[in-house]
C-alpha cells in the first residue's frame, strides 16, 4: 500500500524536472518584418484619381448612361412568353389569406390574421389589362381593333413602349421581369385579364397572322 504514494512522488518530481525544457528559446529562425497594413482608402482614393486622369471615369459614365437609355427605350424582353398559337381562357381568383393582423395608425385590428380577402371588393379592375408583343404589328393591329383608343391598359412583354407611344399617342406600360405574367400564368401573347364578379378570367387570344397594324 505504500508503494502507490512513492510512485506519485516521483512521477511529479519527473514532470516538475522536466518543465524547464519547454521554455527553451530557440533564438532566431528568419527574417521579422513589422506588420504594415496598407490603407485601402488611399488605395481607393488613388486608383479614382488614375482614372480621372486618363479618362476611364468619364468613357464609363458615358458606357453607362448610353446603357441606361437603351434599357429604357427597349428593356429586357419577358422570357418564357410566346405568340398564342390556339386560344385559352381560365379563371384566376385574386383572394388571398391574411398571414398577420392587419392595424390602422392608431394601432386597432382592422383585419385579422387568417382572414380571406379578395381585393376586386374594393379596387375592382376598371380596364382590361391587354398583354402584347410590341414587335408584332399583327397583334398591335388587333388590340387597336377590339380596344380602341382608351378601353384598355396595353402591357408589352417586349418591344419599345416609348417608341410606340410616341407613334400612337396613347400610354404602354411594360411587365419589368414578367412579374404580372407569371403572376397570372399567362405563357402567350396577346392575352387579356379582365373581371368578372369576383374573378378574374385571363384568355391568350389566337389572331390571324395577316392582321398589320393601321399605318
Amino acid at each position: 500500500m505504500k508503494l502507490l504514494p512513492a510512485m506519485i512522488a516521483l512521477l511529479v518530481a519527473c514532470l516538475g524536472a522536466a518543465a524547464p525544457a519547454f521554455a527553451r528559446d530557440y533564438g532566431q529562425q528568419g527574417a521579422v518584418w513589422p506588420i504594415v497594413e496598407p490603407d485601402i482608402l488611399a488605395q481607393i482614393r488613388a486608383r479614382l484619381t488614375h482614372l480621372e486622369k486618363t479618362g476611364e471615369t468619364a468613357r464609363l459614365n458615358e458606357e453607362l448612361k448610353r446603357r441606361t437609355i437603351t434599357r429604357v427605350n427597349r428593356p429586357e424582353p419577358v422570357s418564357g412568353v410566346g405568340s398564342a398559337s390556339a386560344t385559352r381562357s381560365w379563371r384566376f381568383d385574386p383572394t388571398i389569406t391574411v398571414e398577420r393582423n392587419i392595424a390602422d395608425d392608431k394601432g386597432r385590428v382592422i383585419i385579422a390574421a387568417g382572414t380571406r380577402v379578395n381585393p376586386l371588393d374594393t379596387v375592382p379592375l376598371r380596364v382590361p389589362l391587354v398583354f402584347l408583343d410590341g414587335d408584332d404589328p399583327a397583334q398591335l393591329a388587333w388590340a387597336a381593333r377590339r380596344f380602341g383608343p382608351t378601353r384598355a391598359k396595353l402591357i408589352l412583354v417586349r418591344g419599345a413602349p416609348l417608341e410606340l407611344m410616341k407613334t400612337r399617342q396613347r400610354r404602354f406600360y411594360f411587365d419589368q421581369g414578367g412579374s404580372l405574367v407569371k403572376h397570372f400564368g399567362i405563357r402567350a401573347v396577346p392575352a387579356t385579364v379582365e373581371q368578372q364578379g369576383r374573378v378574374l378570367v385571363v384568355t391568350e387570344q389566337a389572331i390571324e397572322r395577316k392582321e398589320r397594324a393601321p399605318s
